[in-house]
């Protein structure tokens, strides 16, 4: 039988992005087979300077930019500008994730590489994307959490504002740029035409909040914090045990149902206050006290085996070292160890699971700045 190839294998991706969005939308393309061929500035991404160091390397440049290969390129140069316009001639995509017009400044803008290579996919990802009168405000993941609404869902009720504890835009942008760089790279093979994809981070805050710009443009309603709760569905959240706090989610009456038999408050079941979803809305404060009260005679370990019987859905609420040491992250091979030149360090694992493919390895742990020269140059002077 003939081995299968990684899906984008073939495909050479020139990265002109750095920090967090752009190296992770490439991170993404490199896990599925793509050539990534990182291009730095004299002095290299900003995050080779960020801790914590494992053996002189930033943790923070390997997690998003294992599996790619680096050269360094300065742009303001003659003899290197004439390097990357060799690997656009012969490269797939280009992600850069400047701000929008520096692109231009520096020649490279889309207009002008559209002429000169059709077959070039142009992807761009930054804070508001290339139209609009915020397009060139600068932007850092917090700025999007804050304008984007999404600090003001977020956290206690009875607190202020707060941030999610992960770049969450910079990573959604990042997805949404690797995911229109597949299409692009479709519409390309069936069209013969390239295309632009221009993906913000503002952008991205909102459509993974669809929900609540749902909820608002349907009632009017501005969406508050609730703390670890859902905002629609009741009971969805954490509540307190014995010794700790236990999710539990009641998805639908027959769920909530299964819970109140198993806590022993069947009385629940017929109680005109929690007969549905929208009734258990409304009396969240009510319903609360009562659930807890049954949950505080157990431990959160004992109510865990005790719902896994039913299958109901519940969880504890893990630190990240209890996450990563899950038996099922392990079988899903969420947490893998690359290890090269003296250098081990645990990173995730690639989330995308493709029949008949292997997870790829975690590979080369990551490019020092300029590692790649040598080779790339020889690969360009082979294709001239």
């Amino acid at each position: 039988m003939q081995e299968l190839n990684a899906p984008l294998d073939g495909i050479t991706v020139i990265d002109l992005t750095r920090v967090l969005a752009g190296p992770f939308c490439t991170q993404l393309l490199a896990d599925q087979g793509a050539r990534v061929i990182k291009v730095e500035p004299p002095g290299g991404d900003d995050t080779r300077k960020f801790g914590p160091f494992v053996h002189q390397k930033s943790a923070y440049f390997i997690s998003n930019n294992r599996g790619k290969e680096s050269i360094c390129l300065d742009l303001k140069q003659p003899a290197d500008r004439i390097i990357l316009d060799q690997l656009l001639a012969r490269g797939d995509v280009l992600v850069e994730n400047f701000r929008p017009g520096t692109m231009e400044k520096l020649g490279y803008g889309w207009e002008i590489l559209q002429k000169k290579y059709p077959h070039l996919i142009y992807a761009s990802i930054s804070g508001f994307g290339h139209s609009g009168p915020l397009m060139t405000a600068p932007a850092y993941d917090m700025v999007i959490q804050a304008l984007s609404g999404l600090m003001s869902v977020t956290g206690s009720p009875d607190g202020g504002p707060q941030a999610i504890g992960i770049s969450l835009c910079d990573i959604g942008a990042g997805m949404f740029a690797a995911t229109g760089i597949v299409s692009a790279l479709l519409w390309r093979e069936r069209s013969g035409r390239a295309r632009r994809v221009d993906v913000s981070m503002l952008d991205a805050a909102l459509s993974m909040q669809g929900t609540n710009v749902m909820r608002y443009g349907a009632t009017g309603e501005v969406p508050g914090r609730v703390g670890i709760r859902h905002s629609l569905i009741t009971p969805f959240g954490a509540f307190a045990c014995r010794d700790g706090q236990i999710i539990l989610a009641a998805g639908n009456d027959h769920l909530f149902g299964q819970l109140c038999h198993v806590i022993g408050k069947t009385d629940l079941i017929t109680d005109s206050r929690f007969t549905n979803n929208e009734a258990r809305n409304e009396n969240y404060a009510a319903l609360k006290p009562l659930i807890e009260d049954a949950l505080a005679a157990r431990t959160v370990t004992e109510w865990l085996e005790i719902l896994a019987k039913i299958g109901f859905p519940c969880a504890p609420i893990n630190t990240m070292r209890e996450a990563m040491l899950m038996p099922q992250v392990s079988a899903r091979h969420m947490v893998v160890t690359a290890t090269e030149r003296g250098v081990s360090l645990p990173v995730a694992g690639n989330p995308i699971k493709l029949s008949d493919l292997p997870d790829p390895r975690p590979g080369q742990i990551a490019p020092d700045l300029d590692e790649h020269r040598g080779e790339i140059l020889a690969w360009l002077r082979e294709r001239s």
